[in-house]
């Protein structure tokens, strides 16, 4: 258990880091990402220092006991040596005793006593070597020995006392190699808990760092989403964070007044437009009629020409209103209203209102839809705005006496609404803005009215409001294509 205790260097970080947290202010983006990514390898830090103190013990205590190992290993060797030399003086001394022999046998056994004091300090195992000390005590009196069987017992205690002495230290040895072995493996261990603990730190402070990132980021998320959604109220103003990104969320609140400004005043000149226009456009258009009839009295033939020209203006003018009128109603539709519809009524219908311009134009309406589109989820409103704006600007935009194109076909994620027409080919410049709004093409309209050049944006808004695009393709049976491509929710 004490090898899962964290280290003191450790605590001591930790405390740190709850002192950063709490004391440290974030003042900016550029210290909030560089604090972060600090506090997030302080424990990987302190892994590698405590991984090099481990190390430093574990070289440390590996030199240690390689010294013990072979110093050992070459005194016992020295000890076995000394004691077979030993023993064969002895035997000559007692075939032959001399001053010589006897000199030889002494300096034997004090330099094996010599060598024997301090590796038994370093032995610990007081029998083996206290036997061992008793064998050279009896054999010092070899000079009185004049039994051979006497000499002989004596010299085989010893040999057994050195052995037994061998073994004790390869006992030892094998103790001390099964100890380091234990603080190995536990060095591991410890090495093992601290890399999982400290990693998993790390990975939280990670986390809690890559949080106080992103939570001002997401919160000038849900601003803008507020601000795309047109919604009056946004989220609270932030309080505390980084400089940079609270500089741009005052500037986003900024924006958000400055639209919601410019909404009142749009709304406003549309409903003056609305409220104060059509008065005395109908009292124009009354009196207008009232001079058409002759009720006053009758007209001359320059007259009756002046009277038709302010006809046609206040029919002009009340269209342009009324465009206006319907495209401020669609910028204000946020979500479509999806439901089952007909595909061939919806197109009658459109065909039947624009049947006196069809009329006028010589125009023939080819009308194909394919099985897979009988019936198609949509908005009845938005899709009928579409396709009224796109037949309208083919009889306005289109030749004369031709024929007008209107499919509706699937493919694998699509339906596809096709309206084609004769006449002059759409340059790929004009392309580019052709659905802007107030941008108005080149060419002349067939019915000699100035448009507002609000029809073809409205389809593309429409478009944009059921998920889809538009886009002009080219095909081989006319000049001029307009392809919707809406999304096919029951696939979905």
């Amino acid at each position: 258990m004490q090898l899962l205790m964290p280290s003191p260097g450790y605590v001591m970080l930790k405390k740190i880091h709850l002192k950063l947290f709490r004391h440290v202010q974030i003042r900016s983006l550029k210290q909030l990402i560089f604090g972060s990514f600090i506090v997030a390898l302080i424990p990987l830090f302190t892994l590698l220092w405590q991984s090099q103190n481990d190390l430093a013990k574990l070289n440390h205590n590996t030199v240690t006991e390689t010294q013990f190992f072979v110093k050992t290993a070459g005194t016992i060797r020295n000890l076995e040596n000394m004691a077979l030399d030993i023993e064969r003086l002895l035997r000559q001394h007692f075939v032959l005793p001399n001053a010589t022999l006897k000199r030889l046998n002494d300096d034997s056994l004090n330099l094996f006593q010599d060598q024997l004091t301090p590796f038994c300090q370093q032995l610990n195992d007081a029998d083996v070597c206290g036997h061992v000390h008793r064998q050279l005590i009896q054999l010092e009196n070899y000079s009185s020995m004049t039994d051979k069987i006497v000499l002989d017992a004596h010299l085989q205690s010893f040999r057994i006392a050195v052995s037994t002495l061998s073994d004790g230290v390869r006992d030892t040895v094998n103790e001390r190699v099964s100890k380091q072995q234990d603080y190995l493996s536990k060095l591991q261990q410890k090495q093992a808990w601290s890399t999982a603990v400290l990693t998993v730190l790390s990975l939280t402070l990670i986390i809690f760092a890559t949080k106080l990132i992103i939570k001002p980021v997401n919160k000038l998320k849900d601003i803008i989403g507020a601000i795309a959604e047109n919604q009056n109220d946004l989220p609270a103003k932030s309080s505390s964070g980084p400089r940079e990104l609270i500089a741009v969320e005052k500037d986003l609140f900024a924006l958000h007044q400055r639209i919601q400004q410019l909404e009142k005043v749009r709304t406003a000149l549309l409903r003056h437009a609305s409220h104060e226009l059509k008065t005395p456009l109908a009292s124009f258009k009354e009196g207008c009629a009232l001079l058409a009839e002759e009720m006053v009295g009758p007209l001359s033939v320059q007259q009756k020409e002046v009277v038709t020209l302010l006809q046609a203006s206040t029919t002009r003018l009340n269209l342009l209103i009324e465009k206006l009128l319907d495209y401020n109603a669609l910028l204000q539709q946020a979500e479509p209203s999806i439901e089952n519809i007909k595909s061939a009524n919806i197109i009658q219908e459109c065909l039947t209102q624009n049947g006196l311009a069809l009329k006028q134009s010589g125009c023939i309406v080819e009308v194909e839809v394919s099985d897979g589109a009988l019936t198609i989820p949509t908005d009845a409103e938005l899709f009928r705005r579409i396709l009224d704006n796109l037949t309208s600007n083919a009889i306005a935009h289109g030749a004369l006496q031709t024929r007008i194109y209107v499919a509706i076909t699937v493919d694998i994620n699509s339906y596809l609404l096709d309206v084609a027409n004769h006449g002059n080919p759409i340059s790929a410049e004009a392309r580019t803005d052709i659905f802007e709004p107030f941008k108005r093409g080149d060419f002349m309209r067939n019915d000699r009215v100035i448009g507002a050049g609000l029809g073809l944006s409205i389809v593309a808004d429409c478009s944009r409001l059921l998920g889809g695009t538009v886009t002009i393709v080219d095909v081989d049976y006319a000049e001029v294509c307009f392809r919707i491509k809406l999304p096919r929710n029951d696939a979905q």
